[in-house]
C-alpha cells in the first residue's frame, strides 16, 4: 500500500510501514510543511496515498470524505508518543493489511479500530455507522 504521513507524525513512523514493505513518503519529505489540510487531502487523493495523521479534522467524513481517496487514518493515541504512537499502529497494523482501507476513514486508538465507510449504512462491527 501507499502511505502518506502527515507533519504530527515523527517521520521515523514511516519505518513501522517500509519494514512491512509499504511505500511510505511524508509531508514533511515534500515539502508541505505547513500546507493546509485541503491542500495535503488534495494531494493524498492525487496521489492515491492513503493518509495517517493526529490530526483530528481529517476524523470529519463531511469535510474530508474518505470515499474516491486511498483511506484516511486517524491515529488516536492516549498520548501522543512515539512509543505510543508506534503501539498503536503496530496494532492496527494487521487489519490495515487484511482490511479494505480503500475509500473509509479508520479512527485507530489501542486496541480499537473504528471504520467510517459512507458506502454501507453499518460499520465494521454490524453497529449503525455515523454520518
Amino acid at each position: 500500500m501507499n502511505f502518506k504521513l502527515d507533519e504530527n507524525l515523527d517521520p521515523r513512523i514511516g519505518l513501522v510501514f517500509a519494514e512491512g514493505g509499504h511505500d511510505v513518503e511524508t509531508a514533511v519529505s515534500e515539502g508541505m510543511s505547513g500546507s493546509s489540510d485541503d491542500e495535503l487531502y488534495n494531494v493524498c487523493c492525487r496521489e492515491r496515498r492513503t493518509l495517517i495523521t493526529l490530526d483530528l479534522d481529517f476524523a470529519n467524513p463531511l469535510r474530508f470524505p474518505p470515499e474516491g481517496t486511498a483511506g484516511i487514518i486517524v491515529l488516536r493515541p492516549p498520548v501522543p508518543s512515539l512509543p505510543l504512537i508506534r503501539t498503536t499502529i503496530g496494532g492496527a497494523l494487521a487489519h490495515i493489511k487484511s482490511g479494505q482501507v480503500d475509500g473509509r476513514l479508520w479512527i485507530v486508538e489501542p486496541g480499537r479500530i473504528r471504520v467510517h465507510d459512507s458506502r454501507s449504512p453499518y460499520d465494521e462491527a454490524g453497529e449503525e455507522a455515523s454520518r
